[in-house]
């Protein structure tokens, strides 16, 4: 079939793919966000709290009356759990049996990490959640030497972070960012499927999510962090057969080299417009964390600059991408002061040259104060 050529096409297909187009696909409140969660695949956990926490952040850019409690009260009723993506994650429940190959990775010893952790620290720390149903990190036991919280860096926190990877532990529920473990048995549903999948079954796991949420795809944020030649040949496969039963489509262009689409979806489009407010992204977001595909696609260079020393950084410590009509414009520097309620705007780095119209700054004013009124904020501080 013929496709579309123009990158604003694409742009307003992979948006709306994402949940961030006019219409608030997801619906809101408490279901709106497992829909969000079960659509997107998976929702990155950060813990910098600079402006809000990723999850948080993430899922309130699509739904309406979304609260910071929904996340604890849908792992605490089985619909979603806590593991490992391409990073730490809340995964929707039908999807447990595909971590279970990176578990069971770690409980081969096959991964680098973790090599060293000490199996009989590892065994007290079962016994003791057996024993006492729930364990914070804080009631970890003291080694006995020195005081505080022995564990938060040491031997304990490997142990307990081991136990977590292996699936032996579970995270039952957070307060704040401390974690709260319980037995597998003691969180996972009833019938969750216990199989381990097979390379084929995981690549078709990958796929379908991705273009599910994405609806555009390349080869490197299928394979993102994967590895393993089993799977990559059961990906290839699976891409072709796909296209050739006419489910994908390949971009045939240089600028976007092994880039496919869902063919189902492209009739949807024509009725679906951008939306119209500013949208203010957590630089984890699921649009924006593939920064290959993001530049690919939406021509925007965008890095996280927490980590780059400050004497280097372009733009800022924090920067969020603002998303409008469709184009990622520019990336603002804020930080939220919970304590004192005032929400600080540090700067604002615009894309290109062009003058900006008037309904923008409107538009980002009010994305602002959005924003502010979600992170507890009652005043902002702009020099702009």
């Amino acid at each position: 079939m013929r496709l579309p050529t123009e990158p604003a096409y694409w742009r307003r297909f992979a948006l709306h793919h994402q949940g961030l187009g006019a219409h608030k696909a997801f619906g809101s409140g408490l279901e709106g966000t497992m829909r969000a969660i079960e659509h997107l695949g998976y929702v990155q956990i950060d813990t910098l709290s600079v402006v809000e926490r990723a999850h948080h952040h993430i899922l309130w850019s699509r739904v309406p009356d979304y609260s910071n409690n929904h996340l604890n009260q849908l792992v605490r009723s089985g619909q979603i759990f806590e593991y490992w993506f391409h990073a730490a994650a809340y995964l929707p429940i039908q999807d447990y049996r595909f971590a279970l190959p990176r578990m069971m990775s770690f409980r081969r010893g096959e991964s680098p990490y973790f090599k060293s952790v000490d199996a009989k620290l590892m065994q007290e720390i079962l016994a003791q959640v057996r024993g006492e149903g729930v364990l914070r990190t804080r009631d970890l036991k003291e080694s006995g030497k020195g005081k505080g919280a022995w564990w938060d860096h040491g031997p304990g926190r490997r142990a307990l972070d081991k136990l977590f990877m292996q699936g032996d532990l579970m995270i039952c529920e957070r307060q704040g960012m401390e974690k709260l473990y319980a037995l597998p048995e003691q969180v996972l549903p009833d019938g969750v499927n216990m199989q381990e999948p097979s390379a084929t079954e995981m690549a078709s796991y990958l796929l379908d999510k991705t273009i599910q949420a994405h609806g555009i795809v390349t080869w490197k944020q299928l394979m993102h962090l994967r590895s393993g030649r089993p799977l990559r040949e059961a990906m290839r496969e699976l891409l072709q057969q796909r296209t050739e039963q006419g489910e994908l489509a390949a971009i045939a262009s240089a600028e976007w080299p092994d880039t496919y689409v869902s063919v189902k979806s492209l009739n949807d489009l024509a009725q679906i417009g951008h939306c119209p407010e500013v949208q203010l992204l957590s630089p984890f977001d699921n649009a924006v964390i593939h920064r290959e595909r993001l530049q690919q696609l939406f021509d925007f260079n965008y890095r996280l600059e927490s980590y780059t020393p400050a004497a280097k950084r372009l733009y800022g410590y924090f920067c969020l991408p603002i998303l409008w009509q469709g184009h990622f414009v520019g990336r603002i520097d804020c930080k939220a002061n919970r304590a004192t309620q005032w929400f600080e705007v540090i700067s604002l780095h615009m894309e290109g040259s062009a003058e900006l119209p008037p309904p923008f700054s409107q538009a980002l004013k009010a994305a602002i104060a959005q924003l502010a009124a979600f992170c507890g904020c009652s005043h902002v501080v702009s020099n702009l």
